[in-house]
C-alpha cells in the first residue's frame, strides 16, 4: 500500500533550485535564463508513472513542443537583434560618410587656409616695397623740390603792413643795404625774380607776420647774403629780423627739431650748425660730428660724460609747458 501511494506521488526528489536572474539583451529585450527555462520544462513535464505506458511517448511529445517553442523564441528574438544591428550598421554608414565628408572639409580648410597665408606674405611683401618706393619718392620730391628753391632766401619777422607787403622787391634790397653793403660794392646783382608773402593769405589770429619768400637772379649773391645772416643778426630799420635758406616745409620742420639741442650746444661751446637738408654738426674733442637723426646724437651725448644730462630733451620741453 505504500508502495501505490508512493508511486503516485510525482518523483521530484530534486530541491527546487532558485530562478536564474534574466538577461538583457539588445536593446534592452529580456530573455529568462537558460537554466530556468529547462528547470521549467522538468517541472511542467509529465511524471512518468508504473501504470501508464504511454508516459515516455508523452514525455518526449512535450519535451519536442518545448523544443520548437524554444527554437521559435530565439528566432524570434534573433530576428529583432538582427533588425537592431542592421539599423546600427546603417547609422555607423552614415556616421562614416559624415565623418569622410568633415574630413574632406578640414583639408579643403587648411589648404585655403594656406593658400590665404602665402597670398598674405606676399601681400606683405609688396606692401613693404610699396612704402619703400613711397619714402624714396618722397625722399626725391623733397629733395627735387629743395633743390628747386636753392635761389630763394625766406625773411622771418619782417612786418605785416601795406607800405612793405605792396613794395616787398624794394624792401629786400633796402635789408641789403643795411645790413650787407660790401655786397653792392664788389659789383653783386641783388635782383629778385619775385617776392611774396607765405601763406598767401592772412590769418586774423595769428599775431605774428607771414614770412616772406624772395627768389634771386643769381645764386651766388644768394648764398653771401645768407652767410652774412649767420655771422650776425640782421635788421630791417632798427627791428631783429631773421634770414634763412629756403626749404621745403618738411624739411623745415625736420631742422625744427633740433631747436633745443641747437641752443644748448650753443651754449656749450660746440658750434653748432644744421647743415642741408636737416643734419646737425658739431665741433667737440677736436674732432667734426655729424648726426642725421636725433636719437644718434643722444646716444652720442649718453656715452659722454662731458655731454651726459645734458641734452634730455624729454625733461626740457616737460619744464617749458
Amino acid at each position: 500500500m505504500e508502495n501505490s501511494t508512493e508511486a503516485q506521488k510525482p518523483q521530484n526528489t530534486k530541491k527546487n533550485k532558485k530562478k536564474g536572474a534574466t538577461l538583457d539583451t539588445f536593446y534592452g529585450a529580456k530573455i529568462q535564463n537558460t537554466e530556468q527555462i529547462e528547470d521549467n520544462i522538468k517541472e511542467n513535464a509529465p511524471k512518468p508513472s508504473k501504470g501508464n505506458g504511454n508516459s515516455p511517448q508523452t514525455y518526449e511529445e512535450f519535451e519536442s513542443e518545448m523544443t520548437k517553442k524554444m527554437e521559435a523564441f530565439w528566432e524570434e528574438k534573433l530576428e529583432i537583434m538582427q533588425k537592431k544591428f542592421t539599423h546600427l550598421q546603417n547609422r555607423y554608414d552614415e556616421t562614416e560618410k559624415e565623418n569622410q565628408a568633415l574630413k574632406a572639409r578640414i583639408r579643403q580648410l587648411e589648404d585655403n587656409d594656406r593658400v590665404k597665408e602665402q597670398e598674405l606674405i606676399k601681400q606683405s611683401q609688396n606692401t613693404k616695397k610699396l612704402e619703400e618706393n613711397i619714402k624714396y619718392l618722397t625722399d626725391k620730391v623733397i629733395d627735387l623740390e629743395n633743390r628747386g628753391r636753392r635761389d630763394n632766401l625766406r625773411i622771418i619777422g619782417l612786418p605785416e603792413k601795406p607800405e612793405i607787403n605792396t613794395k616787398l622787391d624794394m624792401v629786400i634790397q633796402d635789408i641789403i643795404k643795411e645790413n650787407c653793403p660790401e655786397i653792392l660794392e664788389q659789383g653783386g646783382n641783388i635782383a629778385t625774380d619775385r617776392a611774396h608773402r607765405t601763406p598767401s593769405t592772412l590769418n586774423p589770429q595769428k599775431t605774428t607776420p607771414r614770412n616772406v619768400i624772395a627768389k634771386f637772379q643769381s645764386y651766388q649773391t644768394k648764398e653771401k647774403i645768407l652767410q652774412e645772416a649767420r655771422k650776425r643778426q640782421f635788421r630791417y630799420k632798427g627791428m631783429p629780423i631773421r634770414v634763412t635758406q629756403d626749404l621745403a616745409s618738411s624739411t623745415l620742420n625736420d631742422r625744427k627739431a633740433w631747436n633745443m639741442i641747437f641752443r644748448k650746444a650753443r651754449e656749450l661751446g660746440l658750434q653748432p650748425r644744421i647743415s642741408y637738408p636737416a643734419k646737425l654738426t658739431i665741433y667737440f674733442q677736436g674732432k667734426v660730428w655729424a648726426f642725421n637723426k636725433i636719437e644718434d646724437f643722444q646716444l652720442f651725448a649718453k656715452k659722454r660724460p662731458e655731454l651726459c644730462g645734458k641734452f634730455d630733451t624729454e625733461n626740457q620741453r616737460a619744464m617749458n609747458t
